[in-house]
């Protein structure tokens, strides 16, 4: 009797590298969002105002949209593991430089405005880092990972990074509450070195390719492979106003301080609760792909993302609150997975840093600019009012966006080409 073979959920983390990849990955994440949390909650008690917070994710979006495209013609012809050292190596001189500015002892000594602005260095110089560090890992992933299991990998490689967002921000509100700010970030620091060893157990490569024209013309054709994708344009696009307009986390520290009223544990548990539904939702997506109609799938699942968004911004209850985050995460994770593996499958192996880099630009910093949207917003119409304002912009986006592409909504996995091929 004749069986039916099912997908292998597991296929890609049976090969050895993509789990130390993941492990690097997971390091780095846990501790980012560690430190996260720690300066979020650190400058709003040393400002008291919500625009603070916003204009820590500009700091850090200014510096990796500009030099992103750098970054990914960098990555195009660097050796990735190599490059992603010393990205690392930068990041943790910073974290080190944020252990020495918060300490208690200078805290009493220097004007908190001069420590605030320290702060906002370090970040600006971490979202440098990060303008490398995007480019370098999805080009490297791609190297290590045969091209039939992308989509595996790519869920693999979200799941990671939610299970270090659960636990991250947990983890830094518990350890920022108990035990202090310079022990958290000593922790910060311990899991970014984690990361860097974890990347010794990958091989180096050689780049594959070596842009032969200028940086101008190789960054242009970078820009150009993209606008000529309607699927991959129209993802990005989705991705960015919708992130952009749902940047609500990031007013977290105000909704548990000024309307919850609670302190910096629960604060680190509402951190979570979007990691917990997003992480929950990517390991059953292992098992069921949402890639059988991924347009579809994408508009139902940045509708979701809006709808929990206005609810969080109504609720007046800690547990109701926490309830909305989780289905905000939940949703959010479908639209990660459907357009990682979207990106993943339309790029040719000699373009993926500048892809990549194009992709950071318009997501990987989105979150920050999100933020600094959504910190603007809550001094000019109160937190409350601009959490609901950015979930009902982000329906405004899903429904403009259906109204544009509805040609892709009935295609399948199989149905996604590369540019020229569609």
């Amino acid at each position: 009797m004749d069986t039916i073979s099912r997908p292998d959920p597991y296929s890609a983390l049976r090969f050895p590298e993509f789990r130390a990849f993941v492990g690097a990955r997971f390091f780095l994440t846990f501790g980012y969002q560690i430190q996260a949390v720690v300066i979020g909650w650190y400058i709003y008690h040393l400002t008291r105002d919500p625009l603070s917070l916003g204009m820590i994710g500009l700091a850090e979006a200014i510096p990796a949209i500009s030099i992103a495209l750098y970054g990914g013609y960098v990555a195009d012809k660097s050796d990735k593991t190599i490059l992603l050292r010393w990205i690392l190596a930068a990041m943790f001189t910073c974290s080190f430089v944020l252990l020495l500015v918060t300490l208690p002892s200078i805290k009493n000594q220097v004007y908190h405005g001069h420590i605030v602005w320290i702060i906002y260095s370090m970040i600006f110089c971490i979202g440098i880092a990060r303008g490398f560090l995007s480019p370098a890992m999805f080009s490297l992933m791609a190297q290590i990972v045969p091209r039939d299991h992308y989509p595996n990998s790519s869920t693999w490689n979200s799941t990671g990074y939610q299970i270090a967002a659960i636990a991250g921000p947990a983890v830094g509100g518990l350890l920022y509450g108990y035990t202090g700010i310079t022990v958290t970030f000593t922790v910060v620091m311990a899991f970014i070195t984690l990361s860097f060893i974890s990347l010794l157990f990958i091989k180096r490569r050689p780049p594959q390719y070596i842009p032969k024209e200028d940086i101008f013309d190789s960054l242009k054709a970078g820009i150009r492979f993209v606008f000529n994708s309607r699927m991959l344009l129209g993802a990005l696009s989705l991705d960015l106003f919708s992130v952009f307009f749902g940047g609500a986390v990031a007013l977290i520290p105000v909704i548990a301080s000024e309307v919850l009223h609670v302190g910096a544990q629960q604060f680190g548990i509402m951190r979570a609760a979007p990691a917990v539904g997003a992480v929950l939702t990517m390991l059953l997506m292992a098992r069921y792909s949402p890639m059988n109609k991924p347009w579809r799938n994408l508009l139902i699942a940045v509708t979701g993302f809006g709808l929990s968004i206005i609810s969080y911004g109504l609720s007046r209850n800690y547990y109701l609150t926490l309830f909305f985050l989780f289905f905000e995460g939940a949703f959010d994770s479908v639209s990660v997975i459907i357009r990682s593996t979207i990106v993943q499958l339309l790029t040719p192996d000699e373009m993926r840093g500048r892809v990549s880099a194009v992709n950071s630009m318009f997501i990987g910093s989105s979150n920050e600019i999100g933020a600094f949207e959504s910190g603007l917003t809550a001094r000019l119409m109160g937190t409350v009012t601009a959490v609901i304002f950015g979930g009902c912009m982000t329906l405004s986006v899903v429904g403009v966006t259906y109204l544009k592409t509805k040609r892709l909504v009935p295609l399948g996995l199989n149905d996604i080409h590369p540019p020229g091929k569609e």
